[in-house]
């Protein structure tokens, strides 16, 4: 017997098979949805939630979707980088598909920019001190 979850895990498989490999992964009683790789959608109880850009978030706050929140111990938590898919597109695969694929590209942008962020390294002059302090012990 199949799960909601995994229903809906079908249906995006079905939308971006000719785009690409999409896979799901089991997280947090939900699953995490990859496509060639990249992380873009969680499904959770019986929600698709996709990556959202600030250029996409127009479209869900239009669709009256809401941000992804969990409960904690110390209270609700929103993910506000991810938005429920309005469920309308359930029934729609091209537009779905134009979704899921602006989700992936935010995916993707994201990912991107955290590498190109560059480290917190020391200047130069206090390398120089610090290892001057070292070998004058």
């Amino acid at each position: 017997m199949s799960s909601a979850n995994d229903d809906l895990l079908q249906i995006l498989k079905d939308a971006l098979e000719r785009e690409g490999f999409v896979r799901g992964g089991r997280m947090f009683g939900g699953v995490g949805v990859y496509f060639d790789g990249t992380f873009f959608a969680i499904i959770t109880g019986g929600t698709i939630y996709l990556k959202t850009s600030e250029g996409m978030r127009a479209r869900f706050e239009a669709e009256r979707s809401q941000p992804f929140s969990y409960q904690t111990k110390s209270g609700r938590t929103q993910l506000t980088s991810y938005w429920r898919l309005p469920e309308r597109l359930l029934d729609d695969v091209d537009e779905l598909r134009d979704w899921a694929r602006a989700s992936i590209d935010a995916a993707r942008e994201f990912a991107a920019s955290k590498q190109r962020k560059p480290t917190t390294a020391k200047p130069e002059a206090e390398r120089k001190t610090k290892s001057v302090a070292r070998s004058s012990r």
